[in-house]
């Protein structure tokens, strides 16, 4: 039945009936998805490993011309004849008056498909007006990223594209992702463009707005000298082999990455020239895409979308709020992806197997296209998916897929690897649960929000190293991000898509604590605790937000705001996120130091049922470790003509060896806390109160632990085989995170802290929990 209702549509759309019998075919987004989710099978939605982008770069790289035919034999599942390919290559640009047929459907869609809007929602504050506190968390993560974009050296971001618009070479060009034998070139450039004007909306800087200005020039000078509209890093001719449907590395993708590129540049750094370029470059992709479904169907144009696009639906969608040009809101529509959108639409739980950050952009696409037109289907689209991401396949950080795919729902304890939660995943669900925040309201999204940054965006910087992020986030038993396939990038080396997201990523810190509420009143929500001051326009005030450290000994979150205007007597409502983690058991809030009633934290419930042996509640086995531990963690080292050696704890023995870099597994081992055994630990004030005294040695990692027996420690001692070795002490290698607990283990204790916090360190984020 399916194929019947399917041939008669198609038979009626063919291209030799005119063009009109097409369009009533897609006018409807609804018959779109549905007649396209019928035909799942032309669509990936078993998709082959080639989705994956590090097996991309591998075979890119590849020597074995043998590997390289067998994978791309089963590149997709719809094959293509030499006779279309010879038939793309020798197309024409479409005739004047196939562009007005063209145009006219867009008004029969609209007709149909265009409501009266979506309602008021949320709106976004500005990054200009919100700066975070250099000292916090977030503020120093802001400016090591900062760092790296000023190092990157501009000849080399545009290598490339000068090549391919046949324009002088100055510079060496980076290796990696964007070496120009990689047909993923110039996607990290894209980024870079959204990256730098979110960095200067957020900090102002001089020299970052410089930079960026001269990338936007040069690229302008490359799509000149191309004279079409077309700009990228590689040829148009990637293109040709996209619309034939033969093996390429996702030219779309790169595309995406440009064109939001050129549009942040435009709205958040006001530079008029990027916008030209990128409504030109939308004309031409335009073009292409007419010629495709004139010269053939849509079907084939959906056929192409098997191969990663990116998100060229939502930028298309944003460009289309700009300029309500008709061709924008249309050429957006045919990147919605049916075959998966049509999943979501009929609310089939039924995403494992697809490659998870090809499709997530195009949820978000699909949730700008709810706030455009006021489709209800796409809200409720953008909905069921974070429901089903969010309760069958996201970890415990807020973080989703393995080793780039979709797992089985609910079996996420079989996936526990080093290749867990792409970090590119992360930076777009971010954006999914922002705009669903956005739209309702619910703390839920706001909570996962938090959950997801902390440890999904936070935790792939190595420290303060400018530009050495990772890609995967490993969640697996002993792992390390160290060790992971990719392990920690390199500044000039990787460019692999998470570091274009990673850069977004930590340029964007401050756009999703407050949005804001237009009204008689206007009011504003404060979703995220992060240190910062916001001058908020709508309400004319500034609002400086303080947070207290947050340890584990103290188990509050203080949070202080103190409001200045220069106005009086003005009406404001200030909405303040309770969040599921809290208790109202011991909360307080204070307005001008007068005590106002709490509601109930969003989404709060008592579940804990977790048991072991007879105890009752996590804190019997969980308990946080005192400020004060901090201060009795030494490393004991002895220097020698050409090295320095350090007392460390390896493989059950007390041994001497190299000292190690900070953040490593070494410096873990070679850190001590200092116990007395003959007086409480409260005695001891400095380092000096433990000479000639006996102490006990807890290895850092091993809490609860003693190292060896009894040590007699000195200070330049005579060696004699009577009397101690001769230590230098020192402040321990590895301190304490003021989050840390530890949880008491069936044979050892564990010493819990922040995943965000570990660099080089083997940590396990899952245990087996026993009854």
């Amino acid at each position: 039945m399916k194929d019947a209702i399917f041939k008669d549509l198609m038979s009626s759309s063919e291209l030799g009936t005119g063009n009109s019998a097409f369009w009533a075919f897609i006018k409807s987004g609804v018959l779109i998805l549905l007649n396209d989710f019928w035909l799942a099978e032309e669509c990936t939605n078993s998709p082959t490993q080639l989705s994956s982008h590090t097996l991309r770069y591998e075979l890119s790289i590849s020597k074995s011309e043998s590997w390289g035919k067998e994978m791309f034999s089963h590149n997709h599942l719809t094959p293509s004849d030499d006779s279309a390919w010879s038939n793309l290559l020798s197309r024409k640009i479409l005739r004047e008056e196939d562009e007005v047929e063209w145009t006219m459907m867009y008004r029969q869609l609209k007709k149909s498909g265009l409501n009266d809007g979506p309602g008021n929602f949320l709106k976004e504050i500005s990054l200009h007006d919100v700066r975070l506190n250099p000292a916090s968390t977030h503020g120093v993560a802001q400016q090591t990223n900062l760092e790296y974009l000023l190092i990157l050296d501009v000849d080399s971001l545009v290598w490339s594209f000068r090549k391919t618009a046949g324009l002088a070479t100055p510079g060496t060009p980076y290796s990696g992702w964007e070496d120009p034998k990689v047909e993923l070139r110039g996607h990290f450039v894209g980024h870079f463009l959204s990256a730098t004007a979110q960095m200067w909306a957020s900090t102002h800087n001089d020299t970052l707005k410089q930079k960026m200005s001269a990338v936007v020039s040069y690229l302008s000078e490359c799509q000149e000298k191309l004279g079409t509209g077309y700009l990228s890093a590689f040829p148009s001719e990637l293109f040709d082999r996209f619309e034939a449907i033969k093996p390429v590395w996702a030219p779309y993708y790169t595309i995406h990455k440009i064109l939001a590129g050129l549009l942040d540049q435009y709205t958040l750094a006001g530079n008029d020239q990027a916008f030209k370029m990128m409504t030109w470059m939308v004309d031409y992709f335009y073009k292409r895409v007419q010629n495709v479904v004139s010269k053939y169907t849509v079907e084939r144009h959906y056929q192409t979308l098997n191969e990663e696009t990116g998100g060229m639906n939502d930028v298309l969608y944003r460009l289309y709020s700009i300029t309500a040009n008709p061709k924008h809101l249309l050429l957006a529509h045919l990147f919605d992806k049916p075959c998966f959108l049509g999943l979501l639409a009929v609310q089939a739980d039924d995403i494992s197997g697809f490659h998870a950050n090809t499709h997530i952009p195009i949820v978000i696409g699909s949730q700008l296209r709810y706030e455009i037109t006021g489709d209800p289907l796409y809200k409720d689209i953008g909905t069921f998916f974070m429901e089903v991401v969010n309760s069958s396949h996201s970890y415990a950080t807020g973080g989703t897929s393995v080793s780039e795919f979709w797992s089985d729902p609910k079996r996420l304890a079989n996936t526990l690897q080093t290749e867990n939660e792409e970090s590119c995943t992360t930076y777009n669900m971010l954006k999914v649960s922002r705009h669903l925040f956005r739209w309702t309201k619910e703390m839920a999204y706001a909570d996962y929000y938090e959950r997801a940054l902390t440890n999904g965006v936070l935790g792939i910087q190595r420290g303060t190293e400018p530009g050495v992020m990772i890609y995967m986030l490993p969640l697996g038993r002993g792992v390390s991000k160290s060790k992971s396939y990719h392990g920690w990038g390199k500044p000039f080396e990787s460019f692999w898509c998470c570091y274009g997201t990673g850069i977004e990523s930590f340029s964007k810190l401050g756009d999703s604590i407050y949005f804001e509420e237009d009204g008689q009143v206007p009011g504003i929500y404060v979703i995220q605790y992060i240190p910062n001051s916001l001058d908020w326009k709508l309400g004319k005030v500034v609002l400086d937000q303080k947070v207290d450290q947050v340890n584990s000994w103290d188990p509050r979150l203080r949070v202080t705001f103190t409001i200045s205007s220069g106005e009086s007597g003005k009406s404001l409502t200030l909405n303040l996120r309770v969040p599921s983690w809290t208790h109202l058991s011991g909360a307080k809030a204070k307005l001008n130091a007068k005590e106002i009633s709490l509601p109930a934290p969003a989404h709060s419930s008592d579940d804990w049922d977790i048991k072991t042996g007879s105890t009752s509640f996590p804190s019997d086995w969980i308990t946080p470790i005192p400020s004060s531990y901090s201060d009795y963690l030494v490393s004991f080292t002895q220097d020698l003509e050409d090295s320095t050696l350090v007392l460390t704890n390896s493989n059950n023995s007390i041994t001497m060896e190299k000292l190690p870099e900070p953040g490593t597994d070494s410096s873990l081992k070679a850190t001590f806390r200092l116990i007395l055994t003959d007086s409480p630990s409260s005695d001891l004030s400095t380092t000096k109160d433990i000479f000639g005294k006996s102490v006990m040695l807890e290895p850092f990692d091993f809490p609860g632990m003693i190292a060896g027996g009894r040590l007699k420690l000195g200070c330049n001692l005579r060696r004699s085989s009577s009397a101690g070795a001769s230590f230098a002490i020192n402040e321990g290698l590895t301190k304490y995170h003021p989050i840390s607990f530890v949880a008491k283990g069936a044979s050892r204790n564990y010493l819990l802290s922040p995943l965000f916090s570990f660099r080089d360190e083997s940590y396990t984020v899952y245990f087996n929990i026993t009854t």
